[in-house]
């Protein structure tokens, strides 16, 4: 994996936010956590849309 030296401008606020949220201790983690959360989501995205229109929903609930 390739570490790159990175400045940038971010929202204090989200930062902080997320950290809370996450249950980080560094900014750093922080970071490095939210992207692995997004590029997990993308992988998630991408296989539902791959099994659209597969199987279907079986109303369980059906009123009589």
């Amino acid at each position: 994996m390739a570490v790159r030296h990175k400045h940038l401008k971010l929202n204090q606020q989200k930062i902080d936010r997320a950290r809370r949220a996450l249950g980080t201790r560094t900014e750093q983690e922080t970071l490095e956590r939210a992207l692995d959360m997004v590029l997990a989501e993308q992988r998630i995205v991408r296989v539902l849309r791959r099994g659209k229109g597969i199987g279907g929903f079986e109303d369980v609930f059906r009123r009589r």
